[in-house]
């Protein structure tokens, strides 16, 4: 069901806008149009975001994990 407002329609939309979807990671899914080809903001790892990752500030997963470990 889609209410007005949401990005996406349903499970269905949900399980392809994620990249581990009902997993740890807030990082979107690589597609043609969003390539996995930036690299992390932080540890300069490439190859490490989409374009939709950066636009919405994120970091690699490896970087998010240690910051929610108290690193950094």
């Amino acid at each position: 069901m889609r209410y007005e407002g949401d990005e996406f329609d349903g499970l269905e939309d949900f399980n392809i806008e994620f990249a581990d979807p009902g997993g740890r990671s807030a990082l979107r899914a690589a597609s043609k149009s969003n390539p996995r080809n930036l690299p992390c903001p932080n540890c300069e790892a490439p190859n490490r975001l989409t374009p939709s990752d950066r636009a919405k500030g994120y970091q690699c997963n490896s970087c998010a994990d240690e910051l929610e470990r108290g690193g950094y």
